[in-house]
């Protein structure tokens, strides 16, 4: 039996297929459009900030709202997104895995700030390494996965106790060992570990309650944690915190080394790169906030 071949794909069909992709792009800066506005928009304003005429937006709208991607409000004529989008994305959420992310980009950001990285979210007792990669370069620390990080004297410790009760926030979030008593572990820990410091008399650390929210206040201010020489002599570290959609505290990406070759500064070598990675995981982890 004669074998048969495919027919070549022809420069038209090739063509067609190209333009039926870019019409798929085209159609989508309309829901990116929507997915980034504030609320409904009527056919002109969503048309022009998706660079196209008001009668090309409107057929694709047409099949947006038979697919339920988009809904028009009969009184008011304005789009906004429907409920298939809102499956969707609801779908995405539900199979981001925050830790897996953030493991995915430490190579590239050791690359970067040449120091070592880890990864803490929160457990039963306080905040938990959960992943550690140690930089070459690095001095070595005494630390291992599982280890409960101090609230007071550690930059992820500090971190944790000021995002995880922000103003507007919420509850952390830290996957399978999230609970809704997590927020609510919160303060007795931090009264506890307060007290411990008071009886050992340590001055590098805050010793009332006044001078924690202080420290508090300004972590969330710089919108990450710092220490210098009061985890371990010599050693300085931050923790940068990443959030979830709802605005829940998702996990703490740290970062640690010796003073020697180690920038401690705010807006230096270490801190802008880490504050950056953070920011951007929190956004792909569908974070809206600033």
């Amino acid at each position: 039996m004669k074998e048969r071949t495919l027919p070549a794909t022809s420069p038209a069909s090739q063509a067609a297929q190209r333009a039926g992709i870019q019409s798929v792009e085209v159609g989508f800066s309309l829901l990116q459009v929507l997915g980034t506005s504030p609320g409904p928009l009527m056919l002109r304003d969503l048309a022009a900030a998706a660079g196209m005429s008001a009668a090309k937006a409107h057929r694709y709208l047409v099949s947006f709202q038979r697919l339920q991607l988009v809904t028009q409000d009969p009184a008011t004529t304005r789009y906004d997104l429907g409920p298939a989008a809102l499956k969707l994305g609801l779908a995405s959420l539900s199979r981001l895995d925050s830790v897996k992310l953030a493991r995915q980009r430490m190579a590239p950001l050791m690359e970067q700030i040449g120091q070592t990285l880890a990864l803490a979210v929160w457990g039963n007792q306080g905040p938990t390494i959960v992943h550690w990669e140690e930089s070459p370069q690095a001095i070595t620390v005494n630390l291992r996965l599982g280890d409960v990080m101090p609230l007071l004297s550690s930059a992820t410790g500090l971190c944790f106790s000021a995002f995880m009760a922000q103003p507007g926030g919420g509850r952390a979030r830290a996957g399978a060992n999230n609970s809704h008593q997590s927020h609510d572990r919160l303060p007795p820990l931090l009264r506890d570990e307060l007290a411990r410091m008071q009886k050992l008399a340590r001055q590098d650390v805050p010793r009332t309650m006044a001078e924690v929210t202080a420290l508090l206040d300004e972590v969330r201010r710089r919108g990450m944690a710092r220490v210098v020489d009061t985890l371990l002599p010599g050693v300085a570290g931050f923790c940068a915190p990443v959030f979830d959609a709802d605005g829940h505290l998702a996990l703490g990406i740290v970062t640690l080394g010796s003073l020697a070759n180690f920038d401690p500064d705010w807006d230096g070598a270490v801190a802008r790169p880490l504050s950056a990675a953070a920011r951007q995981l929190s956004s792909d982890l569908g974070y809206a906030g600033a």
